[in-house]
């Protein structure tokens, strides 16, 4: 991922902390995965193994945190370099809150299970959306990898799609509601759900946009997207 530096340690530490990064965010992904099928299969024991591998999302958090400093201390980056270390430790905060987000997951679909809610409870459509946040999340990891601004373009319009199920969700959660008040209980963790799967496809736009930020050395963030589209041109 980075260009290579008059320092070959330099270069290779920067290629490992980058890594690291993409093993975290391989973690994460699993994470958004497990958590959604504990949902789709209404299962106690998958939803478990998503706070299981909260742990090691923690410390591996910690561990780039770590490896980052020591870089900072011992090479004085300026410039590009700098940016690119910037914009790893701000993506792998981002990564950290996505497990947050999984975990937030798991703890609602357990429950909607200890409740007794019915496997009937509208949850097809939080399956597109999550399906939707977590493609968009491997995109924005493999647009970084590459450093490519045109794929991180793409992806921050894409979030809109994600905003839009949501959006839908929320509409027809009401209505399921108003149908029937006993399971307004159970649809509001659904609505947390909902809005926990929305903010991972948030922390996917925030990577894609600290991406920018690192090639062309422009923060756009709370930037329209003609004026990105302008800067990435």
């Amino acid at each position: 991922m980075p260009d290579k530096h008059l320092s070959a340690q330099f270069d290779s530490e920067l290629t490992s902390v980058s890594s690291q990064v993409l093993e975290l965010g391989g973690l994460v992904e699993s994470q958004i995965r497990q958590a959604i099928y504990a949902l789709s299969q209404f299962s106690v024991e998958v939803a478990d193994e998503v706070s299981v591998r909260e742990a090691r999302v923690n410390a591996m958090e910690i561990e780039i945190d770590r490896e980052l400093s020591s870089i900072i201390a011992r090479r004085q980056p300026t410039a590009r370099d700098l940016r690119l270390l910037i914009a790893i430790s701000k993506t792998t905060a981002n990564l950290e809150r996505v497990g947050d987000e999984a975990e937030k997951i798991a703890r609602m679909v357990r429950s909607i299970i200890q409740s007794g809610a019915p496997r009937g409870l509208p949850s097809l459509e939080l399956r597109v959306a999550a399906d939707l946040a977590s493609g968009l999340l491997k995109k924005a990891l493999d647009a970084f990898a590459r450093l490519d601004v045109v794929a991180a373009v793409a992806i921050l319009k894409e979030d809109d799609l994600i905003d839009a199920e949501f959006d839908g969700f929320v509409r027809k959660l009401v209505t399921y509601m108003m149908e029937d008040p006993r399971m307004i209980s159970p649809s509001l963790d659904l609505l947390f759900l909902a809005k926990a799967i929305e903010r991972i496809g948030d922390h996917a736009k925030n990577i894609a946009e600290f991406i920018i930020y690192v090639v062309k050395g422009e923060d756009v963030r709370h930037s329209s997207m003609e004026k990105i589209e302008s800067v990435t041109q």
